[in-house]
Parts: C-alpha cells; sequence; structure tokens
C-alpha cells in the first residue's frame, strides 16, 4: 500500500460576488478532485484545544497526528529545521520578514520611530526577490548580530532570526493581519519585547537608507525598509512518525515551513533544486519517482503570494484549476500504476480568510459513491460526516485494516 498527502494550501476561500456568489473552488474546473471527493470520504477537520497557536504548519503538524499544543511552537522553529539552522530548546526563532512600511502623513513624511503614526503598506515588500533581500539581510546581520542575535538568509520577503536562550513569551503579530492599518497595536508586547522593538527600529534605519532600496524606489518599487519579528517558537523534537508506523516517507514541497514539518517528523526532505522551477507538473513527476523508493508521500502546493493576497479572483480559480489538471491528475494516474494506494485530500484558506480546513480520503481505484459531489467547501459542509479530529486522522490513514 502507498500512501499520499496532497495539501493544497490557501484553495479554499469564502463565495464572491464577482463569481456570483461562488467560492473560487465552486467557480474552478476540477475533475481529479471531484472524483476523489466522490469515491472517498469527505468533511470538515477540526484542530481540537483552546489557546492553540496558528499560524503557518499548523493544519500540516495536526494532520500528521502532532498534538498542536504540546508540538507546535509557531512557524519559526519549522523553517529553520528546513534551512538546517541549529537551535536549541532553549533559543527562540522569530520569522524575519521583510515588509514595506509607509508614515500616517504620505509622501513627504518620514518614519522617525516605528509606532502610531506608522501603517503596515506591504507585508512581503513588494514581493522582494531573494537576491535584494539576502543583501539587505547581510547588512542587517552584520550591524546587528552578536553571541545572542543572529539573522539568516531564506527566500523572498521570508528569513529567521534567532534569539540565543531569548525570551518566549513575547507576543507578536502576523504583518498580514494588519495590512494598511497603523502598526502601534500589533508591534511586539510582553516579555523581551523592548528588545525586540529595538532590533525592528534599528533594521529600519538600516535598511532605509541601503543602496538596494535607492534602487528599487527609482525603479517603482516597493522598498523592504523594515524586518517584522513574529512566528516565534522554541524547537521542540517531535516523535518520528515514520518509526511509529513503520514506514519510510517523504515530504515534497518548495515551502521552508512545510519542508520543516516533514523533516521534524522524520521525513526525508526532497532536494529543493528538484523542484527549482515551481511546476506543478515536476512536483507530481517528484512525487511519483519518490514512491519508488518510500511508501508515503506528503505534497505540500500552496498557491503563490501573488494569487493568494492579489485582487484578481479569477486569476485564483485558474491556478485551482492547474493544479488538479497538472498535480492531482497527474499523481493519481501514476499511484494507479504501481498498485494499492490510499490518498487523502487536504485544503485550507487563504487571503488572511478564517474557515475550517476540509479534507477527501479514501482509497485509489473506488467507483464512485456519491455522483455530483464535488471538491468544494459547500459539498463538505453539506456532508453528513461530522468534523474529524485532524490531530487522530493519521491513525485511519495509516491503519492495516
Amino acid at each position: 500500500m502507498k500512501y499520499v498527502i496532497v495539501h493544497a494550501g490557501g484553495v479554499a476561500d469564502h463565495p464572491q460576488a464577482e463569481l456570483n456568489g461562488r467560492t473560487p473552488l465552486q467557480a474552478a474546473t476540477t475533475p481529479h478532485l471531484d472524483q476523489l471527493a466522490q469515491t472517498g470520504e469527505l468533511g470538515q477537520l477540526v484542530i481540537p484545544g483552546e489557546g492553540i497557536r496558528h499560524g503557518g504548519g499548523l493544519l500540516g503538524a495536526a494532520i500528521l497526528g502532532y498534538d498542536p499544543k504540546k508540538y507546535y511552537q509557531g512557524p519559526g522553529p519549522l523553517e529553520a529545521a528546513s534551512l538546517g539552522v541549529s537551535v536549541t530548546e532553549h533559543d527562540v526563532v522569530y520569522r524575519c520578514t521583510m515588509v514595506t512600511l509607509r508614515p500616517e502623513g504620505g509622501k513627504g513624511a518620514e518614519i522617525k520611530k516605528l509606532g502610531p503614526n506608522v501603517l503596515m503598506d506591504d507585508a512581503t515588500a513588494g514581493l522582494i526577490e531573494t537576491e535584494e533581500a539576502r543583501e539587505l539581510l547581510e547588512a542587517i546581520n552584520e550591524q546587528l548580530g552578536s553571541e545572542t542575535i543572529q539573522f539568516y538568509p531564506g527566500a523572498g520577503h521570508r528569513h529567521l532570526m534567532v534569539w540565543v536562550n531569548g525570551k518566549p513569551r513575547a507576543i507578536c503579530n502576523d504583518p498580514q493581519s494588519f495590512l494598511g492599518q497603523s502598526i502601534a497595536d500589533a508591534l511586539p508586547t510582553g516579555d523581551g519585547a523592548d528588545i525586540l522593538r529595538k532590533l525592528m527600529d534599528a533594521a529600519h534605519v538600516i535598511m532605509r537608507d541601503h543602496p538596494v532600496n535607492d534602487e528599487r524606489i527609482a525603479e517603482g518599487k516597493k522598498p523592504a525598509n523594515c524586518v517584522w519579528l513574529w512566528g516565534e517558537g522554541r524547537a521542540v523534537m517531535w516523535p518520528s512518525l515514520t518509526e511509529k508506523y513503520d514506514i519510510t516517507g517523504a515530504v515534497v514541497a518548495t515551502s521552508d515551513v512545510y519542508r520543516g514539518v516533514g523533516i521534524c517528523a522524520g521525513l526525508e526532505a526532497v532536494d529543493p533544486e528538484r523542484l527549482a522551477d515551481g511546476d506543478l507538473r515536476t512536483r507530481a513527476s517528484v512525487a511519483l519517482a519518490e514512491f519508488a523508493k518510500k511508501d508515503f508521500v506528503y505534497v505540500h502546493a500552496r498557491l503563490t503570494d501573488e494569487i493568494i493576497h492579489g485582487a484578481d479572483i479569477k486569476a485564483k480559480v485558474r491556478a485551482i484549476e492547474e493544479l488538479d489538471q497538472h498535480l492531482v491528475g497527474p499523481l493519481v494516474e501514476g499511484l494507479a500504476k504501481q498498485g494499492p494506494y490510499r490518498f487523502l485530500v487536504v485544503c485550507e484558506h487563504g487571503r488572511g480568510a478564517n474557515g475550517q480546513p476540509f479534507y477527501t480520503f479514501g482509497e485509489g481505484g473506488k467507483k464512485a459513491g456519491s455522483a455530483g459531489r464535488r471538491f468544494t467547501e459547500v459539498d463538505a459542509r453539506a456532508a453528513e460526516m461530522p468534523a474529524r479530529d485532524a490531530t487522530k486522522f493519521v491513525n485511519k490513514f495509516f491503519s492495516k485494516s
């Protein structure tokens, strides 16, 4: 038996007026996803526990069977695992996101200190390219790095900061959650927040006058004029998924968060170079190649930031159709040639939208039992199946019966 999880990040959404009250999934043509929903179980997932932290990687950790209260400490430590950054359980890892801030007064006004008169203009710094971002991060690390504070490059606007033996109780916020608003109430608070604020203020001064930003402004691009520290957490050891279920496994993902989820779970992470072109067909072929030597493959495919955070809702519909055609279709067809397999497709919301994740689960080769059913938010809510505990699903998924 082969096992595949396809995690479709940012695909679910709310009804859109532009789509006549439908969600992008409802508007999209997705024959392969719909076929899986018709042959398998369809329903919603819940992540149990009050007061659990939310952030990137939470659903991935839960669906692999890890209790978020014990093992999910935020996206920072997961990205560290993916990037090979060595940390101990006493170190605090932060997401160090490059952003664009602007003064409330508009053109001509200056930012002298991060505070109430400063707005979060862009939480991706205009989707800054990796090469430019790394040049800025090198300047920051050179001036602010120390024995206790270190900055590590990632990709695009996403990077890391490690506070050695740091204070883990500061409250930090996702910059996407207050886009276009004052940063005053979103700045770090609590134990250790004063140090984080000083670092962010100092980074702003370094970045504001850096030649990289001079060039970006001259080209009409948004400057990456500050780093935003958030997604913090300490690295916690996870028990091995592969040992628990006596399987071999791999994770196929370009996202450092989900590569980190797989690595922490004991899966072998596919070399990112094999996925460098970002093509969904490539992701499907790499996953199928892994099945030649592995029992289980976790495939993460998130819609791009441009699609998730952009205003073109029809572009999201097209992206969903491409995911169905170029990833799900080839995966299902390829697995059918290799013998019996079990599938689980999980889907969560994007665009900062809240909503329950949903899933379809079953075994390949079964005949459709629910004709006309589709893999959509509406169909999942309408299913008679009660919402399943995401952290317990893995037992059913890997059961030998």
